[in-house]
């Protein structure tokens, strides 16, 4: 699996923030480009991101039931 780069939208739980990945492509009938998001749990080990934070995931082995992927690298830190 590839990297995949999103934003952070939340750092609630503890070793762990939600990122939302934003994907567009132009639909096949349509044309019509479209944008489809998904959220990932991922490992943050030490707590160091937080919400508004553009961040790298890569996959790891499954920390959790949900959470298959880390925090490679922050891309942007957040503003405020």
């Amino acid at each position: 699996m590839k990297r995949l780069q999103g934003r952070i939208v939340s750092d609630k739980a503890d070793k762990t923030v939600t990122v939302n990945v934003e994907r567009r492509f132009k639909h096949p009938l349509y044309g019509k480009v479209v944008t489809v998001s998904k959220k990932y749990l991922v490992h943050d080990e030490h707590n160091a991101y937080t919400v508004g934070d553009l961040v790298e995931i890569r996959p790891c082995r499954p920390v959790s039931k949900r959470k298959r992927f880390a925090v490679a690298r922050l891309l942007e830190k957040a503003r405020g």
